[in-house]
């Protein structure tokens, strides 16, 4: 089993359950998912994917290369479609990260899920959206980091 799994499978055992209007979630507090390239690639094996590929995209992805080209010099040619600028990439992401905190800090709710649509960026691409689920959780009156 994964780490990933293990985690899940954690949460689901020993979790605390809150209810709200929308019914329960189960959570654990400082908990964290340490993932290497290596768990990664461990998660995603079972996928057709060649391993040495898939170690590349993911360095070049965490390097934040958007440049299509760049994927497809290193043999990666499934980017092709979406033009050529990656928009689903780590700096689109740390450029929304801002506006999203703002956000959840203006709302005063015990728990929340957002869904950050990292694909608005204007830029014409036939690429799908990358929907980050964001969730952050107040226990005992102070927000768990």
């Amino acid at each position: 089993m994964n780490k990933y799994h293990k985690q899940l499978k954690k949460i689901l055992k020993k979790g605390k359950v809150q209810k709200n209007k929308k019914g329960n979630i189960t959570y654990l507090l400082n908990e964290k998912l340490d993932l290497k390239p290596g768990d990664l690639l461990n998660i995603f094996e079972g996928h057709g994917i060649a391993r040495n590929k898939l170690k590349t995209e993911l360095e070049l992805f965490q390097s934040g290369e958007r440049l299509t080209e760049k994927y497809r010099q290193a043999g990666i040619t499934w980017w092709d479609y979406c033009g050529p600028i990656l928009v689903n990439s780590y700096p689109t992401y740390f450029e929304k990260l801002p506006g999203l905190i703002n956000k959840i800090n203006k709302e005063k709710r015990n728990s929340k899920n957002y869904v950050m649509f990292l694909g608005s960026t204007d830029a014409e691409s036939n690429q799908q959206p990358c929907l980050s689920l964001i969730q952050f959780q107040i226990d005992n009156g102070k927000l768990v980091i």
